[in-house]
């Protein structure tokens, strides 16, 4: 079997600011000061020595978390275009709340964010695509790396995604929300059955409830 530890970027000003960042890679959607704060603070209570690897978004906000949390493990790592974030198509670096107002109807006014059928209206990347390309980046992981560790530095939606594909696509993909910055998910995969184990989701360092 296969571990997977999911680990969410830091903050960045697009996060701050409320917009959807999607696969945008520019200067708002770098990690802020607090962001790069965030990756340190994971990275002294939660050390990764124990991993086998690294595989990350190649957007720069996962790059650079990546690297602060490898600072004293020095695995090595990879990137992986499966791992990149939703693309919200046209909605990629507008602000959601203007867009919940705008389209209310491809909302979910629990949690204030898209419901699948925003796709065809933004001409964006669809759920169940961003959960294929998860899914399959696990399966040939488990594959090329069986009985290893991996720690995936991802993104929000793409963690959901995973969980999603974990939880065999539950019918309704709004009962898993987006994790929090710099949380970690653990997800193990069984090579001999290709059965998924959701082992624990959006834990946060120093959390307060």
């Amino acid at each position: 079997m296969t571990d997977f530890y999911f680990v969410r970027h830091g903050q960045t000003s697009a996060n701050v600011a409320g917009l959807k960042q999607g696969t945008i890679n520019n200067d708002m959607t770098y990690l802020t000061e607090t962001g790069k704060k965030q990756a340190q603070t994971v990275h002294e209570q939660f050390d990764i020595s124990f991993a086998d690897r690294i595989a990350a978004s190649p957007l720069q906000r996962t790059k650079d978390t990546a690297k602060i949390l490898n600072q004293s493990a020095h695995l090595p790592i990879t990137y992986d275009k499966r791992l990149l974030e939703i693309s919200y198509g046209e909605w990629d670096g507008s602000k959601n709340a203007e867009l919940e107002d705008k389209y209310p109807d491809v909302f979910d006014h629990v949690l204030d964010d898209v419901l699948p059928s925003y796709a065809s209206i933004a001409h964006g990347e669809t759920f169940d695509h961003v959960i294929d390309r998860v899914d399959q980046f696990m399966s040939d992981m488990v594959k090329q790396y069986s009985n290893q560790r991996l720690v995936v530095v991802t993104h929000g939606f793409t963690i959901k995604a995973a969980v999603l594909a974990a939880l065999g696509r539950p019918k309704n993909p709004m009962v898993v929300e987006e994790p929090d910055n710099l949380s970690v998910t653990k997800v193990t995969l069984a090579s001999e059955t290709g059965t998924y184990y959701l082992r624990y989701y959006n834990r946060v360092v120093n959390s307060k409830f």
